[in-house]
């Protein structure tokens, strides 16, 4: 028994001693690589080379050269920068960052803040999602400032606008009147006779013949010498009916007060002007026989003139009855003449396709004359507000209007707006897509419009290429095969094969 457990325990021994030997070896030979660096953690090399290649470098000029390692492009010869992800890693995290913020019942109600709108609803977010009309870019800080890039704010306030056109002065129609007879018979004599002299009222024009203005004489006369003899009320009637007769013929009344003081019939009567103004039709000679309704003369006055403006139908919305105009003349420099609108004809003119406006403006001096032409200036949107930035900001074409807002140090994205009326001060007005205080750029976006347009391209390229080998992937496999494999990975049909056995 002594000798046989002897023998057992120096067998244990060696093994032991052998085990021992070769767990410090390893521990030696490991301890020796991992001072060489022959051996990492496997984490820290799988991160390692995670990160070696995520990174991906790309060209600011052309988005489309992308290379896993860093180096120069191949058309440019500019050197590769790192390709920004930002973006896609907010794409993928799900979130959406806020432009701006507005009024659920008036679109045109823009604030940069939420709160409450003018009739204290709840303002509703619009996403930058929502508006973007492109790719976003990043460029570098150095191109950034060699393209010469140059950003505005976009601000609220005044919406005034000055509608600039032509317009040729004409006559006042409400003072414009015609010289005619409710009697026939022969001019005697004209005292008026040539086309534009000027006349007052009461003034003498002509004088005229008539056998009905004989008559309505010896009649008034009778009536007189009746009423001097007797005084009584029936008399003085039938005088002041007379009288009313010669009156209603638009004699004048020292006409009958002369006629009466004479006491005889004139041979003719002096006809006077029943307005003040000038002489723009003259249809009569000393000796014409005039048919009673007959126009002789045209008088229009010149005190006040109107003038006719043509505007377009865009800017209609924006002209009122009462709005300021302004008036110069080319052959007159320095002078202006203040006037207002008068009228806006509710039609269009069927050859030119714009409104015609009548402008009323003092004539005092008469330097204003018919058919004359001059400078006209409309001011409109006086007490409005609103949303504007500078015109170069917009980028326009047939389709969409588009401005790039800075977003960041090198980050710009292009975004489609909604443009209302150019603004004085070479100004244009937002309706949709901004909110005061963003920034926007005034100079260089042509140049971020191609290399956003570039960026587009390339992604839908890049997606195009990754639909095609997906295609190709799934007619490799066939569509039984992909039928199959469908059916090992559905764990509903190996609960339906159990079911049945």
């Amino acid at each position: 028994m002594t000798t046989h457990k002897a023998h057992t325990q120096s067998g244990r021994i060696p093994i032991l001693t052998i085990f021992l030997t070769a767990v410090l070896t390893l521990a030696i030979a490991g301890s020796a690589a991992w001072y060489a660096g022959l051996l990492s953690p496997a984490g820290q090399e799988q991160q390692e080379a995670e990160q070696d290649e995520d990174i991906l470098y790309t060209c600011s000029m052309h988005p489309q050269v992308v290379q896993d390692e860093p180096g120069d492009c191949p058309i440019c010869g500019m050197e590769l920068v790192p390709k920004d992800k930002e973006e896609e890693d907010v794409s993928e995290k799900g979130e959406r960052e806020v432009a701006y913020w507005r009024a659920p019942m008036n679109p045109d109600e823009i604030y940069d803040e939420p709160g409450k709108s003018a009739m204290g609803m709840d303002l509703e977010p619009v996403y930058e999602d929502e508006l973007v009309g492109g790719v976003n870019i990043s460029i570098d800080p150095v191109m950034e400032q060699n393209m010469g890039i140059r950003t505005a704010t976009v601000k609220k306030g005044s919406l005034e606008h000055t509608i600039r056109t032509y317009g040729h002065v004409t006559y006042d129609e409400t003072k414009k009147a015609r010289v005619n007879l409710k009697f026939s018979g022969w001019i005697e004599k004209l005292y008026v006779d040539f086309t534009g002299a000027r006349v007052k009222k009461r003034e003498p024009m002509f004088e005229f013949y008539s056998p009905d203005l004989i008559t309505a004489q010896q009649d008034l006369l009778e009536a007189h010498r009746n009423y001097s003899r007797r005084p009584d009320d029936t008399n003085k009637r039938v005088l002041e009916s007379v009288k009313s007769r010669l009156r209603y013929y638009e004699i004048a009344e020292s006409e009958i007060e002369e006629i009466l003081e004479q006491g005889q019939v004139k041979h003719a009567l002096t006809i006077r002007s029943p307005y003040t103004g000038v002489v723009t039709e003259k249809n009569a000679q000393e000796g014409d026989f005039v048919k009673s309704g007959a126009t002789i003369y045209q008088i229009a006055d010149l005190s006040s003139v109107w003038v006719e403006a043509h505007i377009y139908e865009y800017e209609l919305a924006r002209v009122e009855k009462g709005q300021q105009a302004e008036m110069t003349l080319p052959y007159l420099p320095g002078e202006k003449y203040t006037g207002q609108v008068a009228y806006i004809y509710p039609y269009l003119q069927r050859k030119t396709r714009d409104v015609v406006v009548l402008l009323e403006f003092a004539n005092p001096d008469m330097f204003l004359k018919p058919d004359m032409y001059g400078d006209v200036r409309i001011g409109t949107g006086e007490g409005e507000t609103g949303i504007h930035v500078p015109r170069s900001a917009v980028l326009r074409s047939g389709e969409r209007d588009v401005v790039f807002v800075r977003r960041g140090a090198g980050k710009y994205s292009p975004r489609e707006v909604k443009l209302g009326m150019p603004l004085d001060n070479d100004r244009m007005q937002i309706l949709e897509g901004l909110a005061p205080g963003e920034q926007v750029v005034t100079s260089g976006q042509f140049m971020l419009d191609s290399e956003s347009k570039l960026r587009e391209a390339s992604q839908k390229m890049t997606e195009r290429e990754d639909l095609a080998e997906k295609d190709a992937a799934s007619e490799e496999n066939g569509p039984e095969d992909d039928f199959f494999d469908d059916m090992e990975d559905d764990p509903d049909d190996d609960a339906f094969f159990e079911d049945i056995e």
